[in-house]
């Protein structure tokens, strides 16, 4: 890898941790190209150590020319972050499979297309760092944030797949996977379950809590300056750590799923989020 100024590339720096990823990544001196769905929500990063570029990473066009676009000005790139992605909530059995198709589409084909798009370049310097930002959701599941947590523990199987196949190769994968962090993912997440409001459930007794599960990880969360910091001098340090866990609960909730029964953890989440009143 270049260390003197490395090339990153972020996926979803409109706001939250993909903003403050591609600021604290410049103020380290790399090299930022930052990208989101739609550019005029990131023109303000555009600088002398930054170039914006739209990506979609759910088309395979927007990604084959994203990143063409970005090794003709660049050269080449150093460290892939997968930052982009979403929250669908609710309750699994009233999830539309299309819905359920787009959260995989984004959270996880997406991650992986565009790591499959930056792999070659990097196997053939021998050099690089592939970053996927997943959840400690999706190590422990909570209750109406079922798509999400699959999409999250996917992620997480995909990276530790990578993360052993490019290892020869000498390219690390790093899976980063982040408590509460200050963000828009609650009011993106609401936007899912206001889509469904209206239509009978068995949940209605609890509707209260089933919203809430959207607002949940913006509790008294970290801040994403703060998360973005330790992130990234991680990230560049001479030999980065294969799992990154940053933010509030990101400890607790894994040790949670590692060493209670499944029982009890079962009823504390049942609790957490209302199920016992049903």
């Amino acid at each position: 890898m270049n260390t003197q100024k490395p090339v990153v590339l972020i996926t979803g720096c409109s706001s939250g941790i993909g903003l403050a990823l591609a600021r604290e990544f410049a103020a380290a001196g790399c090299r930022i190209v930052a990208t989101a769905r739609k550019p005029d929500t990131i023109r303000q990063l555009q600088g002398e150590t930054t170039v914006t570029m739209q990506l979609d990473i759910t088309d395979p066009g927007s990604i084959k020319r994203c990143i063409s676009s970005a090794l003709k000005q660049e050269g080449h790139i150093d460290i892939l972050v997968n930052n982009a992605g979403y929250g669908l909530m609710g309750p699994m059995v009233e999830t539309p499979p299309e819905e359920m198709r787009r959260q995989f589409e984004t959270n996880v084909i997406g991650a992986l297309a565009l790591s499959q798009a930056v792999a070659p370049g990097m196997i053939e310097r021998r050099s690089g760092r592939i970053v996927n930002i997943s959840s400690v959701s999706g190590v422990l599941t909570s209750a109406f944030a079922g798509p999400y947590c699959a999409s999250k523990a996917a992620l997480n199987a995909v990276s530790d797949a990578l993360r052993l196949e490019l290892a020869p190769f000498g390219i690390r994968v790093i899976t980063v996977q982040p408590g509460a962090i200050a963000s828009n993912f609650g009011n993106r997440a609401a936007e899912s379950l206001l889509e469904r409001h209206g239509k009978p459930s068995p949940y209605a007794p609890i509707a209260e809590f089933v919203n809430g599960r959207a607002e949940y990880s913006q509790k008294n969360p970290t801040g994403a300056d703060d998360f973005a910091r330790r992130m990234v001098k991680k990230v560049l340090a001479k030999n980065p750590p294969p799992l990154i866990r940053i933010g509030r609960e990101s400890v607790k909730l894994p040790l949670v799923k590692w060493l209670l029964p499944v029982r009890i953890s079962d009823r504390l989440i049942a609790k957490t989020f209302g199920l016992d009143r049903l």
